[in-house]
């Protein structure tokens, strides 16, 4: 079967040349796993949804016929017309099943990636990757939802469909038509990922350079206790560490500088009620000690170097400490 027809693939099979398959998201999480795995980078494994079983998914049930149904005299100014057409779509999208190979395709996926980690039913982050294969530059970046601490094949499931949903935001609905894209022309892939366990460590955002100077030599690493999203999403002040690139690898502490960040919130595993997250408060002692060690620092920022080596430019990485398996 051609890669182009295959409903999912796993990172060990993608690289950045299938940005219309995946998206720009699942490509490069591909591209790291086979070339950045062997030289030493973490990077958890999992699997993606392609564009191609999106688009068997809408047709097999007919949404794409509802889709221009409801966008027809679309006007994104108004914004309570908008949010009910929006309304419509994802709730047309939600209450359809996936075509049975598709479903069956996603459970021995899952099952798969359950038996590498020696879970009964492996915990994965759940993350939308809109594509366009006429559109390979687009960007769609923040625009869909993304899923944590998912669980079990059907919650996957479920939870895959809202992704596929998530296309349909207003926010996303509202962006395509103002920029002259056809609402039918955007596909979604779904990165399926095994979870860093970060809730009982760390986790943060990455910088290959000084993002304020622009300056070259420098790493810039934002941490704060917890799952990583509070961080991506600016909710927290994070611990901030400086590495001087230059002195990686050499008899020097290459750690510039460290400047403590309040961390007030740590987001973690929630193990009861309909939410997979929740935040609770980080006590007084914890905020006032550094989310990482001086080794781990600097072995992110090798890590960061090797990154931007790899796609020679400057790189942005969100990365997260496993509490559990260390």
């Amino acid at each position: 079967m051609k890669k182009s027809e295959r409903l999912i693939l796993w990172f060990d099979e993608i690289t950045n040349e299938d940005v219309g398959l995946v998206g720009g998201k699942n490509a490069s999480l591909g591209e790291m796993y086979q070339k950045l795995v062997p030289k030493g980078v973490n990077v958890p494994n999992g699997f993606a949804l392609t564009s191609h079983a999106y688009w068997y998914f809408i047709k097999e049930n007919n949404l794409d016929e509802k889709i221009k149904e409801h966008m027809k005299g679309l006007d994104t100014h108004d914004i309570d017309d908008l949010a009910k057409r929006g309304a419509a779509i994802r709730k047309a999208v939600l209450s359809k099943e996936f075509p049975d190979d598709l479903k069956q395709e996603i459970e021995d996926a899952y099952s798969k990636l359950s038996k590498e980690y020696k879970m009964a039913e492996v915990d994965v982050a759940v993350r939308s990757s809109a594509t366009s294969e006429d559109l390979p530059n687009a960007s769609f970046a923040g625009q869909q939802e993304s899923y944590l601490n998912v669980q079990g094949a059907y919650e996957l499931e479920q939870t895959c469909r809202k992704c596929m949903a998530s296309l349909f935001t207003n926010r996303a609905i509202s962006y395509r038509e103002d920029k002259g894209f056809d609402q039918l022309s955007i596909a979604l892939s779904v990165g399926v990922q095994k979870m860093v366990r970060s809730d009982k460590a760390s986790a943060g955002v990455m910088f290959t350079i000084d993002t304020e100077s622009g300056f070259g030599d420098a790493v810039l690493i934002n941490s704060a206790w917890g799952l990583g999203e509070n961080v991506v999403k600016g909710r927290i002040t994070p611990d901030e560490f400086y590495v001087f690139k230059k002195m990686l690898g050499t008899k020097y502490n290459p750690i510039i500088s460290r400047e403590l960040g309040s961390k007030k919130e740590r987001l973690i595993y929630a193990v009861e009620g309909n939410e997979q997250t929740k935040n609770t408060v980080v006590s007084k002692s914890d905020r006032n000690k550094f989310s990482l060690n001086d080794d781990e620092i600097v072995k992110l920022a090798e890590w960061g170097v090797q990154i931007e080596e790899h796609y020679n430019i400057p790189m942005d990485v969100e990365w997260a400490k496993d509490g559990v398996r260390n």
